[in-house]
């Protein structure tokens, strides 16, 4: 069941009571001080307020009904019986019917309804059976024809409201969809690039070596040189068909130079640098996690999830003391990222619409290295961020 659906139900339910509490309403008031017979009274009634629930699924049978129904409280009642030809209980049935067709249809079958209810009520004085005119009826069809154009009004711009807000909470959600997918793509990108750093430091090793293995090798026969040249010449068509393929992504004119790709090693240098922006810094990193032959996509990975969660803290938490944790365990490389709550009022965000993409960025750099993340705020204050990453077969390819 949709979130809709209860309201929808919520909806019939608050009308089929309304209708029910305006046919008692108007079949005793017709039938006691309008002196209309009381069959006549109630089955009229009964049609007028069953027209009501009928205008969300059939408008044009509750019109037919409405008008068939005030035909009968018209010609039915009695010469010299208050209000005619809408007794009071009626008009305000009838106002009912043309305020729920102006919430619920386009604003032209609003206004087809009203000028439709008009023209019957002014056929009906014209061809009363009982002989009455248009003169008995002028004062009624004045307070009716100014107070159903005001409901109608009401309806329609209020049904207006509700629509425009429904398009701007649809337009928000598809800006907010957009933006989180920009993010990842974004993403995406700088994983590339540092992909191609890393792969092109491996075939630079590779290609310099296959060049010096004819030197640096004694006793090199003519068919095993001829093959190191092979591989040198193949490592250097790829390294070239790689920066073709990272042109296309790097902007030219902002491109910085290459540098290797961070990792824990560099941690250190990324704690100074937080603590130079005023969050005090705990990095835990053992010795024998320092000691791990760690995959480069899965150490960039982590260096890119404690860069980001500090950073968060430094906007979103400031003052607040923040504790780096990394462990290695069953294969695993563990990264956590804890702060405690803010100390200052935290600036406000200048841009909201790119609230949140920092932690879209993390998930995506997990998934990217074959792990997860966890993210959210602690039951004593502050955040958590707690990743695990596979130190084996790290690179998820997509």
């Amino acid at each position: 069941m949709t979130e809709a659906q209860p309201m929808r139900t919520l909806g019939w339910v608050m009308l089929g009571a309304l209708a029910g509490l305006l046919l008692v309403i108007t079949a005793t008031t017709v039938a006691d001080i309008y002196d209309l017979p009381v069959l006549v009274a109630f089955g009229a009634a009964t049609a007028s307020c069953a027209a009501l629930p009928l205008v969300l699924v059939r408008p044009r049978l509750a019109a037919a009904l409405q008008a068939a129904a005030v035909t009968v409280f018209a010609w039915a009642q009695p010469v010299d019986q208050g209000t005619w030809p809408l007794a009071v209980p009626v008009m305000l049935v009838l106002l009912v019917h043309i305020g729920l067709v102006g919430l619920s249809r386009p604003w032209g079958e609003a206004v087809a309804t009203w000028w439709t209810s008009g023209l019957v009520c002014i056929l009906l004085a014209l061809f009363d059976p009982r002989g009455r005119g248009i003169d008995d009826a002028d004062v009624t069809l004045v307070v009716y024809t100014a107070n159903s154009m005001l409901v109608m009004f009401g309806a329609i711009l209020w049904r207006q409201r509700t629509l425009i807000r429904r398009q701007l909470a649809e337009a928000r959600r598809d800006v907010a969809l957009e933006q989180a997918q920009r993010a990842v793509v974004e993403e995406r990108t700088r994983i590339a690039r540092e992909l191609h750093d890393v792969v092109a430091h491996s075939m630079s090793v590779i290609h310099m070596q296959a060049t010096s293995a004819a030197y640096r090798l004694k006793d090199v026969d003519d068919e095993s040189r001829a093959e190191f040249g092979r591989i040198a010449a193949g490592t250097r068509t790829a390294l070239q068909e790689m920066r073709a393929l990272l042109s296309l992504l790097r902007d030219e004119e902002s491109e910085r130079p290459l540098r290797p790709a961070p990792g824990l090693r560099d941690l250190d240098e990324l704690a100074s640098s937080a603590r130079r922006g005023g969050v005090a810094v705990e990095l835990e990193v053992p010795a024998e996690v320092r000691g791990l032959d760690i995959p480069e996509t899965v150490g960039v990975a982590a260096f890119r999830i404690v860069q980001e969660s500090l950073s968060n803290v430094v906007r979103h938490a400031p003052g607040a003391d923040a504790r780096v944790l990394i462990g290695a365990t069953g294969g695993e490389l563990t990264v956590e990222v804890v702060n405690d709550p803010a100390r200052r009022v935290p600036r406000p965000i200048e841009d909201p619409r790119r609230a949140g993409h920092g932690l879209i960025g993390m998930r995506e750099r997990a998934r990217q290295a074959g792990g997860t993340i966890q993210t959210g705020p602690r039951p004593d204050g502050g955040y958590r961020v707690a990743a695990t990453l596979p130190l084996t077969n790290g690179v998820k390819l997509v």
